[in-house]
């Protein structure tokens, strides 16, 4: 799913991204609302998330001019003007949510899919490999009719492999998207949770495999006990 950040502040952008991204959304970030505005017009995005407080343009002038285009991509407003009065003119200026920093990430997580489910987002097919699905708008993992019980970087990871199935992707990127801005955290931790995601995923027809020098990659086999397939009688 698809969000446009609207942020100034190169910082808390950065970090809110790969928060973010780590937690299945692929984002793109603007710092100023005239770009915001074009992004809206031209590559209109699953949902986006618009600061108030911006350079030129600020964030109501965004939204009254992409209403006034007939845009209609939900947007929740997330900035530090928390008073009732400015909630109201973002709401009367077109706005689908508000929340006001600082805010808590799982908080913000279900606020976007609760504006995509009743939007609903440009694509709502599953991704999948072989019997494993991942759900979009809620972002759980099935193995057939269960759920896969996960932590969130392993699920972080999974959701980062299952977008590109039988491709690898390299052990940086999982790193960054495993644990954003964690400057403490070891690189090799990263294989720790591969190693854990491994053994959860042992015997149900999708493996994921570690390729030494490019990274990691998720790809469907045989469940346990299934017969090999052969090319005659």
């Amino acid at each position: 799913m698809k969000l446009l950040l609207v942020e100034d502040e190169a910082a808390l952008a950065q970090a809110l991204s790969r928060a973010l991204e780590r937690r299945g959304f692929e984002v793109t970030h603007s710092a100023d609302g005239g770009e915001a505005l074009a992004r809206l017009r031209h590559n209109p995005p699953d949902a986006a998330l618009l600061d108030l407080s911006l350079p030129g343009m600020d964030g109501l002038q965004v939204l009254h001019r992409a209403r006034a285009e007939g845009i209609a991509v939900p947007i929740l407003i997330l900035t530090a003007r928390g008073a009732v009065g400015d909630r109201v003119l973002g709401l009367n200026a077109g706005a689908d949510d508000y929340l006001a920093k600082p805010f808590d990430l799982d908080v913000l997580e279900a606020r976007i899919r609760a504006l995509l489910r009743r939007n609903g987002p440009r694509d709502q097919e599953p991704l999948a490999c072989g019997p494993l699905q991942l759900d979009r708008l809620s972002g759980a993992f099935h193995l057939g009719s269960q759920i896969l019980e996960l932590t969130p970087r392993e699920q972080a990871l999974l959701k980062a492999l299952i977008a590109r199935p039988g491709h690898a992707v390299p052990k940086e990127k999982l790193f960054h998207l495993v644990f954003p801005m964690e400057e403490q955290v070891q690189f090799e931790a990263i294989e720790v949770v591969a190693y854990r995601l491994r053994k959860k995923l042992a015997g149900s027809g999708v493996a994921l495999v570690t390729l030494r020098g490019l990274g990691y990659l998720l790809r469907a086999e045989p469940a346990a006990g299934a017969a090999p397939p052969h090319d005659g009688p």
